[in-house]
């Protein structure tokens, strides 16, 4: 049996660090603050001196509560990101809770420094993600029940639709602590300045006055 030398497995071990999306922490602690004066930076956002840290700097009681659902889209979401809760600077995660009403649906997006994983708490959803063009646009598509456990690869669009008769209501954590959103029919037919309809009629393949009717409509933002 051939081993490997002990020099290539130091070299693969810190390959795989230096390409971490998150930079590993620098110090115990380093909690988020807008003071640039008093504050020193690590990695992320400037962090507030260590000794003047509290356990409320810790905890985070905004997903506590239902989401607000009277909206287009029937869902909401509220993000436990490093600007809602700053204990989380440089440790590499982050949640959010998804409130769906009957038939709400979380609009096709996706987050390009984090992978998803989500767990449905309760109701059915029918969630999917979406391949690269390099493995030709495949769809992986599952129905979701309570308890279930589904992941959303780091910068694939995905989706979430309540397909139950009731309420329904998932928490899904993410590798950053700041993971990004782009919502897709915001980002391409609500950009500011609009892009050019004369490249998303190419691009979609419409008639112009089609993408100018989707240009002018108010595409809302559940999160």
């Amino acid at each position: 049996m051939k081993f490997l030398p002990i020099s290539f497995l130091i070299l693969a071990l810190a390959t795989a660090t230096a390409l971490a999306y998150d930079p590993s922490p620098l110090q115990d602690i380093c909690v988020a603050t807008n003071d640039l004066e008093s504050g020193v930076f690590v990695n992320g956002k400037f962090c507030k001196d260590p000794k003047q840290a509290t356990a409320d700097d810790f905890v985070f009681m905004g997903l506590r509560n239902p989401g607000n659902t009277s909206n287009p889209l029937g869902s909401k979401v509220t993000q436990a990101f490093v600007q809602q809760f700053p204990g989380l600077n440089t440790l590499g995660i982050s949640m959010v809770r998804v409130d769906f009403a009957p038939g709400g649906l979380n609009p096709p997006h996706f987050h390009p420094r984090g992978t998803e994983v989500q767990i449905v708490v309760e109701g059915t959803l029918l969630v999917g993600f979406v391949t690269s063009n390099q493995l030709n646009n495949t769809l992986f598509t599952k129905v979701l029940y309570k308890g279930d456990v589904f992941v959303f690869p780091i910068g694939l669009i995905h989706f979430q639709l309540n397909i139950g008769n009731t309420y329904a209501l998932s928490i899904s954590s993410f590798s950053s602590q700041n993971p990004g959103l782009i919502t897709i029919a915001n980002a391409v037919f609500g950009a500011k300045p609009p892009i050019s309809a004369d490249v998303l009629t190419k691009a979609f393949q419409l008639d112009k006055k089609v993408v100018e009717y989707l240009e002018a409509q108010s595409w809302y933002d559940n999160n």
